[in-house]
């Protein structure tokens, strides 16, 4: 399972401000995540790094981090929310792993990361191989055992009508 401290440690940043960059200099600093508790002290350490302004208008020009941040909106060149820390902390303590929130957003498109956590934890049905081994598993425990040995499922038929349903990303299914 990926987890808060897999995440964060995988998400960096490199803060540089507007007005260092707009006179010719690419001054700034790789920042990670795990190096700081929370999203205070990660902005009170970008202040320290860029003492030399007054109020200095970050910019990230390049970071490293989950797709899944940079899909809800949470980080971009001119932004990092404040809500990173405490949306992959929520991610930990869902029981899920990160790439299933992934799969559920490339499935609904944009969306607030409050939706995409509710969608996770109401519709997950779980990883499969394919829409057959879905369906199987869906359809199995309603099927009676004294079914005559000469009565055969199409699978890829009956997976073709239940995904009318159902939706699926790399693997993960979801209840629409």
């Amino acid at each position: 399972m990926t987890n808060l401290q897999n995440c964060l440690d995988t998400a960096s940043i490199y803060c540089g401000t507007y007005a260092k960059y707009n006179n010719g200099s690419l001054y700034g600093k790789w920042l990670n995540f795990s190096d700081y508790s929370d999203y205070d002290e990660l902005l009170t350490a970008m202040y320290e790094l860029h003492s030399d302004e007054s109020d200095p208008e970050f910019m990230f020009q390049d970071y490293e981090h989950c797709e899944l941040f940079e899909k809800l909106g949470l980080i971009s060149e001119c932004n990092l929310s404040s809500e990173i820390y405490e949306i992959a902390e929520q991610i930990n303590d869902s029981g899920h792993d990160l790439e299933i929130f992934e799969a559920y957003l490339d499935c609904v498109g944009k969306m607030d990361f409050q939706s995409v956590y509710d969608g996770v934890i109401n519709y997950y049905m779980g990883e499969y191989s394919d829409d057959e081994e879905f369906a199987q598993y869906i359809l199995e425990e309603s099927i009676p055992e004294s079914l005559p040995n000469y009565i055969y499922i199409d699978w890829e038929a009956t997976a073709r009508s239940i995904m009318f349903d159902y939706f699926e990303s790399d693997g993960h299914y979801f209840r629409s």
